[in-house]
């Protein structure tokens, strides 16, 4: 019964102490916290971390998709290499490559442009606006009238805080709907790279060590932030100035020790420990290996055509990167939901909570929320089957371009609160910027190698789930093959424009009747298929509507069900600031076999071949054997054992600490991370930075849908390891001299 029970407590999300380090916590529940900081040994106080604009936490940074942290005054950030990957690759060509090579500036004037879209946002208020948003509802309001009310108002906070341009705002929903907080973040516009590893450093082991454990990969990277020189937020000028942090990370040179506690903040992507058994039975039989299928296709399709051609492989390589790692997160779910049974855990969980309903007359609404949310589930589930693959045959980066150059003319022509979100006055930039992107990013060859594909896919499902306008749009039928489709379609690219961005920037402000009369083939598809697609985002829009009446009142019940417990909740991660804790410790893996917290230099050496992915750089590997380790070098980095109880009692021999002899690389901890932490500061209890998230073991997957204590762990890169390749390898002094780093 006990196990049930515990089982219970870490579905529904709940606190478990020093049990189960599980939580995604908001910076304002740290001080509801303290005790379980304490235990952890985490000095600074809960309160303090809840302070944004307080050390540590106002030096923590996010990229949009990525967390970093300021480690200079001089808007020096640190994040993870695979987070700098567009940046890199933005100034690499097939003759400079800089993914392969790395690169390091040793001086502000040669820190090189990171992208046009490239930005570096820094929280400084988080506000609750539950009462604005969603507070004057009325009840009977649903669907996409709902949906609608929300977003005018989420578009009124938004434009009220955005009032100084400087800041970027948004309105985000917590506990899915139940409330929502207003986000403030100071925009830098001007981000530059400064420090890049190899990648056979950074990313050392390749797509064969991703979300394996042991890891010995360099996954960092140091970019910083620029300003204008009156010091407000600017675009790129080579007469900007380095942005100057108010706070930034002191670096512990003496990292970490097994047994030690930590702290982790960053902005997690996106979680679902809330969801239903019913979500998980169809994410695991149909949403999920439906998804592998499509990766795998555009991986193999993006590998073939680019194994011969450099500049193709250069274009491709932050794009096969990001689908590579979503393939095997995908892979890992699955093969996660075969080892442990999540659906049943979870249909245990609703069971438990129904059980707990249904022992007081009244929280009977809680169970009528429970059926309202499966009904809209299920017509959830349904339109996503049914608009996959047509989703899937619009995959061509020029198709898209052409989609959005023509919904933004269509929806120009409302009054800027009545435009959807994401083609306001406030997105134009950003849209100009992705236009401008795809110089560095678009091969016609592979757009249609990729885009014929997924065509082909679609033109195989049954009749229902196709679409007349898309057929008739682009001139095919069911039963053609790859190679017919191909063919068709490589003849509309030397017919468009918008294969170079020039062309793509002349369609930014024009009217909608010009697309309309436009002869450009990419152009015309774009409005001969723009009604069915404002249908479905309508039909989007009332499925959304629907959610958000009753996910709220189904988390109302969860959180009821916890306090009950005298348990504190935390969100499902949305991509905003969260903080969480932990400790330095390994796990047992597999029957017999327990994984230790650190990996060495050693064992990267051990590990080393001739070829991509384990072509550990020389330099790396002279420095270490002819003894460039001072300061890094250590002995143990083992907790040392407690004794048994009977020690106390009798005399015992001391415990045998097995010798580490080398420089640390990467270290686990019982943190809980999912996407979008990558780069998440890891600080010891002091706040000082000892290492960088960046990935999570394979058994750890599937904590998007439940936190297992006994085998979830993060991935970091030790400071330790990052610290001696600056100094001993690469160089970096000029850099090591800008951070604050102590013993």
């Amino acid at each position: 019964m006990k196990t049930k029970t515990l089982m219970i407590a870490a579905v529904l999300g709940l606190s478990l102490g020093a049990v189960a380090d599980e939580g995604q916590w908001q910076p304002y529940q740290m001080a509801q916290l303290q005790d379980e900081l304490t235990a952890k040994g985490i000095e600074i106080p809960g309160k303090q971390l809840a302070d944004l604009s307080q050390y540590p936490m106002n030096a923590m940074v996010s990229l949009g998709y990525c967390s970093a942290s300021f480690v200079s005054p001089n808007g020096l950030v640190i994040t993870n290499h695979h987070c700098a990957y567009n940046a890199i690759q933005n100034n690499s060509t097939k003759d400079n490559n800089l993914i392969e090579k790395g690169f390091l500036a040793k001086s502000l004037s040669e820190e090189l442009p990171a992208g046009a879209q490239e930005r570096l946002y820094i929280t400084e208020a988080v506000t609750d606006v539950t009462a604005q948003v969603a507070g004057a509802l009325a009840p009977e309001l649903s669907g996409s009238a709902r949906y609608e009310a929300i977003e005018a108002n989420r578009k009124a906070l938004i434009k009220s805080c955005e009032a100084d341009p400087n800041y970027r705002c948004s309105v985000v929903s917590f506990h899915h709907g139940l409330e929502y907080f207003q986000i403030k973040q100071l925009m830098l516009q001007d981000v530059r790279l400064v420090y890049a590893p190899s990648e056979s450093v950074g990313n050392y082991g390749g797509d064969i060590d991703n979300f394996e454990y042991p890891r010995h990969t360099g996954d960092y990277t140091f970019i910083r932030g620029y300003v204008g020189k009156d010091g407000k937020p600017a675009p790129y000028s080579v007469d900007n100035v380095p942005y100057k942090s108010k706070h930034f990370l002191t670096v512990n040179a003496s990292g970490v020790r097994q047994g030690d506690g930590i702290l982790l903040a960053g902005y997690p992507g996106r979680t679902s420990r809330y969801r239903l058994a019913d979500e998980i039975a169809f994410a695991a039989n149909w949403q999920y290996p439906a998804q592998v299928k499509t990766y795998q296709q555009i991986i193999d399709t993006i590998d073939h055509l680019s194994a011969k051609d450099a500049d193709l492989k250069v274009k491709y390589a932050s794009t096969v990167k990001s689908l590579n790692n979503r393939m095997k997160k995908l892979q890992g779910l699955l093969d996660g939901f075969g080892v442990t049974d999540i659906h049943a855990i979870k249909q245990q969980q609703e069971q438990a909570l129904l059980d707990w309903i249904n022992a007081d007359a009244s929280r009977s609404a809680y169970q009528q929320s429970i059926s309202a949310l499966q009904q809209v589930i299920d017509a959830e589930q349904a339109y996503s089957q049914q608009t996959y693959y047509f989703d899937n045959a619009k995959r061509s980066d020029m198709l898209k371009a052409a989609m959005t150059l023509y919904r933004l003319a269509i929806e120009s022509e409302k009054p800027d609160a009545e435009r959807d979100m994401g083609y306001q006055q406030r997105d134009l930039s950003m849209i100009e910027s992705r236009l401008a992107r795809m110089e560095k990013s678009f091969d016609p060859a592979m757009d249609v190698a990729i885009w014929s594909e997924q065509v082909a896919e679609y033109l195989a499902q049954p009749d229902a789930v196709r679409v007349a306008e898309l057929d008739a749009a682009l001139a095919v039928s069911a039963g053609m093959s790859q190679a017919e489709v191909s063919a068709k379609l490589a003849t509309l690219y030397p017919q468009s424009q918008l294969t170079t961005t020039e062309g793509r920037k002349y369609w930014l402000g024009k009217a909608p009747a010009e697309f309309v009369q436009s002869t450009d083939p990419f152009i015309r598809i774009a409005v001969a298929i723009y009604a069915k697609n404002k249908a479905l985002v309508q039909q989007e829009k009332t499925l959304s509507g629907q959610l958000s009446q009753v996910r709220p009142a189904y988390m109302q019940a969860v959180i009821a069900y916890n306090n009950a417990q005298g348990k504190p909740v935390y969100p499902d991660a949305n991509s905003t600031l969260r903080i969480t804790y932990g400790s330095v410790e390994g796990y047992p893996a597999v029957d017999g076999v327990y994984k230790t917290p650190f990996t060495s230099v050693k064992g990267l050496i051990a590990k080393r071949q001739a070829e991509y992915p384990f072509n550990a750089p020389q330099k790396l590997v002279d420095a270490y054997n002819n003894g460039q380790t001072a300061g890094y070098f250590y002995q143990n980095l083992a907790a040392k054992p407690q004794l048994p109880w009977h020690c106390k009692l009798f005399s015992c021999p001391e415990p045998d600490v097995k010798a580490f002899n080398s420089v640390p690389v990467n270290f686990l901890t019982s943190a809980d991370t999912t996407g979008g932490n990558s780069g998440s500061a890891v600080m010891n209890g002091k706040g000082e930075l000892v290492g960088l998230n960046f990935d999570s073991t394979y058994e750890s997957i599937t904590k998007d849908w439940y936190f297992n204590p006994e085998i979830t762990r993060a991935i970091h890169v030790d400071i330790r390891y990052v610290l001696w390749l600056m100094q001993y390898v690469d160089g970096a002094q000029n850099v090591l001299d800008e951070m604050e780093i102590v013993r």
